[in-house]
């Protein structure tokens, strides 16, 4: 029999966010787009490209559908996109196929979705930055990009992830995400996203974007329909107002364990200033943010088909998700953002329970019942975790937390991974 792993028994507690959730996202939309004023220059019967990206945002397919309807409903004719770079493996197929999962597709939505990954010349930034655009969306009367504003898992800036970012990295699809972020390397993602986002503006194809808003327990927010010539300032603000909403884990930590990484969670596969960690192998670099010791990731969700971008941050990991990385979309992925570091392969085990010996091993902690570790489904859900019971009186003193039920020792079944709480194995998803 294996040695015991006399960690402190654990905590299930519930963080409680102020919740920020949109009653009625249908009406939502349909109040905003009418607002906008992006309809009115256009002839009735035109085509109207709209532009979603592959991240996993909440309620994507019925912001979608209501754009779309709404579109339909000024006597256009709207077909979707995808605007998404070097995702789904580089590939048309691959790219709609992303979106497919998302429920994101014709029968769906009401109108054809056109993936390609054909760009057309859009000339040279002040900065030297050749610009492209997806020719599907080029060829239409106007481009509305569809995609959520929040904070970047790479840098810290006034302009991060958002409806610019789509108008560099997610139009310009392979061919320009592997320019502009060679391009950033250089001077900076912010600094890139800017000069190209304004050199497409200044295209005159771009009719405005739907930034979408979600709060703490990634729940619909705020959807707000932001016309091109306020886009820049307008996406300023907004992304100012939810990283008021940014969930944080409750407390420093020896370790965490993260049950899923992947693209649906975080472009950087794991959030970055949620694990406190940098793609290019900085340990805590980010300020206001608990400082955690070492991370122990479970599995790769399937919602990223493969794309292991971000395993790099991790400092173990079960051998079982080694079965689940795909190399192309990974290797792609890595190099077209140029950062090789982010799939570096970590120390990897047959076993969680071997995982965190291991990993518990290297924290400082004499006796291991003393380190401080964590558990948490994924790094955009952070509203139900556990924590070692040794975090108790810390907890205790955190008005958000709600500690549920009395503290209990891990349990493995006979293999050594994970049982109960939760720890319902991220494999049985990928069958």
């Amino acid at each position: 029999m294996p040695p015991a792993l006399d960690l402190s028994p654990f905590l299930l507690v519930r963080q409680h966010f102020e919740s920020h959730k949109l009653s009625d996202i249908s009406a939502s939309v349909h109040e905003t787009l009418s607002n906008s004023g992006m309809a009115s220059t256009l002839k009735p019967g035109s085509e109207i490209a709209i532009g979603v990206g592959s991240r996993g945002i909440a309620n994507i397919d019925a912001i979608v559908a209501a754009a779309v309807a709404w579109w339909k409903g000024q006597g256009m004719r709207p077909f979707l996109f995808p605007a998404m770079g070097s995702h789904g493996a580089a590939s048309a197929a691959g790219q709609a196929a992303v979106l497919a999962k998302y429920g994101i597709t014709e029968n769906a939505m009401g109108c054809p979705v056109r993936s390609s990954l054909a760009v057309v010349d859009l000339g040279v930034t002040p900065d030297g930055i050749p610009v492209v655009m997806d020719r599907t969306a080029f060829g239409a009367a106007g481009v509305m990009l569809c995609g959520r504003v929040k904070w970047h898992t790479d840098f810290s800036g006034t302009l991060e992830s958002g409806l610019f970012k789509m108008m560099a990295i997610g139009l310009g699809k392979l061919a320009g995400a592997k320019s502009y972020h060679t391009f950033a390397y250089r001077m900076g993602l912010e600094a890139m996203i800017r000069s190209v986002g304004r050199h497409v503006l200044a295209s005159g194809h771009i009719l405005g974007g739907l930034a979408i808003l979600e709060d703490s327990s990634h729940d619909t927010a705020r959807v707000e329909a932001v016309p091109a010539i306020d886009m820049e300032r307008r996406e300023e603000q907004l992304l100012a107002l939810v990283k008021t909403w940014m969930p944080r884990l409750p407390t420093e930590l020896d370790v965490l364990i993260v049950n899923e990484m992947g693209k649906t969670f975080a472009g950087s596969g794991l959030d970055t200033k949620v694990i406190n960690r940098a793609v290019w192998g900085d340990i805590n670099p980010w300020p206001g943010i608990p400082r955690i010791g070492r991370v122990f990731v479970r599995d790769l969700s399937p919602l990223s088909y493969g794309n292991a971008t971000g395993i790099g941050m991790a400092d173990v990991v079960h051998r079982r998700i080694l079965k689940h990385v795909h190399r192309q979309p990974t290797y792609v992925n890595a190099l077209t953002s140029s950062q090789p570091a982010s799939i570096r392969m970590p120390i990897h085990f047959p076993t969680d329970r071997e995982c965190l010996r291991a990993v518990c091993s290297t924290v400082g902690r004499h006796n291991p019942a003393d380190a401080t570790v964590g558990w948490i489904a994924n790094t955009l859900d952070l509203g139900l975790l556990a924590c070692t019971a040794n975090l108790r009186s810390e907890l205790e003193r955190n008005p958000r937390i709600e500690i549920l039920g009395e503290a209990r020792p891990l349990e493995f079944d006979e293999r050594g991974d994970l049982m109960g709480w939760l720890a319902v194995p991220a494999s049985a998803v990928h069958h």
